[in-house]
């Protein structure tokens, strides 16, 4: 088949800003049409030209970079407006056979299901309404646009939450959810453990590095556990900051700081660990987390992501709204048992095994509806 995706925001933009980048092939979207070709599809992927990498890149299918108009209303890292897609869909809507949509508050959406309803998937993600202008924008969209064009659409929902969210708006919503998956063939797994934990994050406030790395600290006070390693790999604005921390809490020789890596360094980093560790005050569906389990690392995490539920319902580490040093040394003393549970998850939490779960959404709801 040919499948076309659509994704106009890519990767996150942090206070309005869109991060320039070398790459876009460790974003999820990515690695997802990887995964239908890998079930033997023919790919295109859709997005928005402000996420154009710097770098020139040789693509392992067809991806279209289309820009955005009216970028003050509709801001690019919020709602892209991209009026060329409504040409390109008019022109080769004949071509595809599956159209997955990113989201129901996008344009892409709407214009899919305006011109290709019969061929359209709505994959979505959100839990809650945009918070811009005191969500006024975001109500009226699944209030009135969702309600109204997407009545005939199927709508697959990436977790539990955002499907108990947009089937108040979308009754078509598919009782089945899908996940992100990760790229196999990017993130190998290891028994064998250090001792050592590793955050994978944005060294900024809203990802709450200073509250693990004050939890780790009363951790290694431990006399059993002084020896171990927190691994922090990302960068950010509050680097400076957090070396200081862990130098006010006597903890330096503990906490390495290794910045941005690639994934397949990054990967190793992950796969010697003996769990992830997470205390985030805002995310949704986050891609480190299954990228975690399939390296046979556990999670250490609170409640905020829509993940956390996979880690509760097949036991792949602690999920807890306040997690302490105890949490972490019930996951250091029972690390076999979670390591051989996230090895089992492995194959389910492939890009393949969702692009196929995806796929299969869309042919039993057209299927039902004899269209």
């Amino acid at each position: 088949m040919n499948i076309l995706l659509l994704n106009s925001i890519p990767y996150t933009a942090e206070n309005n800003v869109i991060p320039q980048v070398d790459s876009i092939k460790d974003c999820m979207i990515y690695n997802f049409g990887l995964g239908f070709k890998e079930l033997g599809h023919k790919v295109t992927l859709v997005t928005n030209e402000e996420y154009k990498p710097r770098k020139e890149e040789q693509y392992d299918f067809e991806v279209i970079f289309l820009p955005s108009a009216m970028k003050k209303i509709f801001q690019p890292n919020v709602l892209p407006f991209q009026p060329q897609l409504w040409n390109f869909l008019r022109k080769n809507k004949d071509h595809f056979d599956i159209i997955s949509s990113g989201a129901a508050f996008t344009f892409t959406s709407l214009f899919a299901s305006l011109i290709a309803p019969q061929k359209t998937i709505i994959w979505h993600e959100l839990a809650a309404h945009n918070r811009k202008m005191k969500s006024i924008p975001s109500r009226f969209w699944y209030n009135v646009v969702a309600r109204l064009f997407f009545r005939n659409i199927p709508v697959v929902a990436r977790s539990e939450e955002a499907k108990s969210f947009i089937s108040k708006y979308c009754p078509n919503t598919v009782n089945e959810t899908v996940e992100h998956g990760v790229n196999l063939q990017k993130f190998h797994f290891s028994k064998t453990k250090k001792r050592q934990f590793i955050v994978v994050s944005q060294l900024i406030p809203r990802k709450n590095i200073e509250s693990i790395i004050e939890k780790f600290s009363r951790f290694v006070a431990k006399p059993e556990y002084t020896d171990f390693l927190l691994i922090i790999a990302g960068r950010g604005e509050l680097e400076n900051k957090l070396k200081t921390q862990a130098k006010e809490l006597d903890i330096a020789n503990n906490v390495q700081f290794v910045g941005f890596k690639p994934h397949s360094e990054l990967n190793n980093l992950v796969a010697e660990s003996m769990a992830m560790l997470i205390d985030t005050k805002q995310d949704l569906n986050m891609v480190s987390v299954p990228e975690s389990v399939v390296s046979a690392t556990p999670i250490v995490i609170n409640l905020v992501p829509y993940t956390a539920i996979m880690i509760d319902k097949h036991q792949l580490g602690v999920d807890k709204a306040d997690w302490n040093e105890d949490d972490l040394q019930e996951i250091v003393k029972n690390n076999a048992f979670y390591v051989e549970n996230c090895i089992t998850m492995r194959e389910n939490l492939s890009t393949k095994y969702s692009a196929q779960k995806l796929i299969e959404c869309f042919n039993n709801y057209y299927k039902a509806n004899d269209l």
